[in-house]
């Protein structure tokens, strides 16, 4: 998918992790591929707030795990500088204990280390979009790990309809309203209205917690 049809013009962003052989890669392959402008890199929070009082990016994708000041605090520090800066959190399997975290935090989006250069380009394009993305494979791992741990589905997950269920299923596949809505055959509207529900339902803040509270609870197949 090409994102420069669907964004007027490429995001600018900057890349926070500790390891400068993957920050000058990642920098390396999105320059290449013309996915977005890299204004900035840091190795850690301090040095990425540094940038940020003098760079305003559009995005900014962040290791969570990073020496003098995690992304956690990072994310916490750059949100209350500059409230609508999308942040997708670079991940590698093995820091779900912070997403949730992350998430209320305001984390748009999770992405494996390991994921491919179009899985990246996705998650940026939903982003910029106003959607969330979840990596599919990092779900898979997390459903997986429960199970190997015998955590079980609860008794008690709401009264979800039928259509509930569809358009669940459909929003931890990573589509958006427009997508679910054409799928299924019924307006974005329709879909929204669904959306808003299962947040009501589920008591989550945001799409990503509504993601990983169906993840947890086995709601959704992969």
């Amino acid at each position: 998918m090409n994102m420069t049809s669907c964004l007027t013009q490429n995001p600018d962003l900057i890349i926070v992790d500790d390891h400068l052989i993957f920050r000058q890669g990642l920098k390396s392959l999105i320059n290449l591929e013309n996915i977005a402008t890299v204004i900035g890199e840091a190795s850690n929070g301090i040095e990425f707030l540094e940038l940020l009082s003098k760079l305003k990016p559009d995005l900014v994708l962040m290791d969570i795990d990073m020496p003098h000041m995690n992304g956690m605090e990072a994310t916490k520090k750059a949100l209350e500088m500059l409230p609508d800066l999308k942040i997708i959190a670079f991940t590698m399997f093995g820091d779900e204990e912070y997403y949730y975290k992350m998430i209320d935090l305001g984390v748009k989006g999770f992405i494996l280390k390991s994921s491919g250069i179009n899985e990246l380009e996705k998650a940026i394009e939903d982003v910029m979009n106003g959607e969330s993305y979840f990596s599919n494979e990092l779900l898979r791992k997390i459903i997986n790990n429960l199970g190997r741990n015998g955590i079980k589905k609860p008794l008690e997950t709401g009264h979800f309809t039928n259509r509930e269920m569809e358009v669940l299923q459909n929003i931890c596949l990573g589509f958006s309203n427009e997508e679910i809505a054409e799928k299924l055959f019924i307006s974005a509207k329709t879909i929204k209205s669904h959306r808003s529900n299962l947040l009501e339902k589920t008591k989550c803040k945001n799409t990503p917690a509504l993601i990983l509270f169906a993840v947890k609870h086995k709601l959704v197949e992969f």
